[in-house]
């Protein structure tokens, strides 16, 4: 029988081997992200799009097909479950900054009730058109367990997403921020992505359920544990924003606080069977909202995030991505489908509704192309199906391309509508408006 130190060698050596594999593992993505997203930004998109790409790139369809050896050893099946963990950890922390950073507040009277109608221009067509699609293609496309109409509302609030913090970026680095369209657009992607998370909620719900009694069981704890966050534990954490004010900055008690907030929601969400995210988002819009205190949040947290724990999860994502598999005439044709669906939906109906609002065309179709990015947005939403059984791996790859390809759009749909002498006249030509505030600008500046 070995001794008690023959067991601990044994293994403290196996926790030592696993670290060697999963160090290379962590390099080859931060390098391959990095250099992604900086020619991502040297052709004017997002660095967040080059990260996305570089998770695909990783994955089985480039990395997996040309070096299938190289692959297997540096992304070995013991190394998967540690980048699982932390892509979820920084899932989390970045949907708790996400939440941290909306702002609530309405400057100009009667825009909260415009944001909603845009909002809801974006969501209703989207989700209609999605619904029918995955309707058509429920035989073609879904796992055996998944019914036809849970089928249905997953591709539809997929669809139905917009990518808020990328579209909050590009809006203060185009000076747009503080501007009628600006500040619609911003509101009402907000909207659409809680919107969104409150669908997934739902369906994760009846999905893992063993029957209806669980299903509300799940659904009434996530009701009642996102009312403790706003009520209660909102106004427990407003004497963090004014020991922030005092000292100017966050002490090691509030430390503590903001990082063990997220992550106790997070474990708390995920037992009763809604995922981490969502307690991450939830205790972001329960954080003060401070101008000061946001800013600081984000100073402190956003770069590790975005930095080291986000293109893990872009690549955990690619790790799981498999284009090869949409080939042949039935699955090019479906993903051509679900392409138009998600396009149309939301451009359209954002770009009729701004329209409405007495806004010119040019102004209205900019909007719509910012509206139909969903960047990292819908990366989330299609893991978290993926993870809980809800779809396959057919449909998660058509949908990371939507991603992709709606992402990239953006810009170049953007500035076709509005070339910069007209943004630049349109900027000068708005009301003035009191400076940015704070928060706005470091989420701006952090997320994507």
């Amino acid at each position: 029988m070995p001794s008690l130190a023959q067991v601990a060698a044994t293994g403290s050596d196996a926790n030592l081997q696993l670290m060697l594999k999963v160090f290379p593992a962590l390099v080859l993505i931060l390098l391959v992200a990095g250099i992604c997203g900086r020619i991502a930004q040297m052709v004017m998109q997002p660095r967040v799009l080059g990260e996305m790409v570089a998770g695909v790139l990783l994955g089985p369809t480039l990395f997996g097909a040309l070096f299938p050896d190289a692959q297997a050893t540096i992304f070995p099946p013991e190394v998967r479950p540690v980048l699982y963990v932390l892509s979820t950890i920084g899932l989390t922390l970045y949907m708790f900054l996400v939440g941290a950073g909306i702002d609530h507040g309405s400057r100009v009277p009667g825009e909260e009730r415009r944001a909603g109608v845009l909002a809801a221009a974006g969501i209703a067509p989207s989700m209609f058109l999605g619904c029918v699609t995955g309707l058509i293609l429920w035989s073609t496309l879904s796992r055996p367990d998944v019914s036809r109409w849970e089928f249905a509302f997953f591709v539809g609030g997929a669809l139905s997403l917009t990518a808020f913090p990328m579209l909050a970026r590009i809006l203060y680095e185009r000076g747009l921020e503080n501007s009628p369209i600006g500040r619609l657009s911003i509101m009402a992607a907000a909207v659409d992505d809680a919107l969104a998370w409150c669908l997934l909620a739902l369906l994760t719900a009846v999905h893992l359920g063993a029957g209806l009694a669980d299903a509300l069981r799940t659904i009434v704890l996530t009701a009642l544990f996102a009312v403790f966050m706003l009520v209660v534990v909102r106004r427990m954490l407003r004497p963090l924003g004014r020991e922030l004010a005092r000292t100017g900055d966050f002490g090691p008690t509030v430390m503590y606080a903001v990082i063990l907030i997220p992550l106790t929601a997070g474990w708390l969400t995920d037992w009763i069977g809604v995922y981490s995210v969502f307690g991450g988002f939830l205790a972001g819009l329960a954080m003060p909202r401070d101008a000061m205190f946001r800013e600081a949040l984000h100073t402190r947290m956003m770069g590790v995030v975005s930095t080291l724990l986000l293109p893990v999860f872009f690549t955990f994502s690619g790790l799981n991505t498999e284009l090869g598999g949409i080939t042949g005439g039935t699955m090019v044709l479906a993903f051509l489908l679900i392409m138009a669906a998600g396009f149309s939906g939301k451009y359209f109906g954002c770009s009729l509704s701004m329209r409405a609002f007495g806004f010119s065309w040019r102004e209205a179709y900019a909007v719509g192309a910012l509206m139909n990015a969903r960047g990292l947005m819908i990366l989330i939403f299609i893991n978290i199906g993926l993870a809980q059984g809800m779809i396959t791996r057919e449909l998660f790859a058509m949908l990371v391309l939507v991603a992709v390809i709606t992402t990239a759009g953006a810009m170049p749909l953007y500035k076709l509508a509005l070339p910069d002498r007209l943004e630049a006249a349109r900027r000068s030509s708005d009301d003035p408006e009191p400076p940015p505030d704070v928060e706005d600008v470091s989420l701006t500046r952090s997320v994507q």
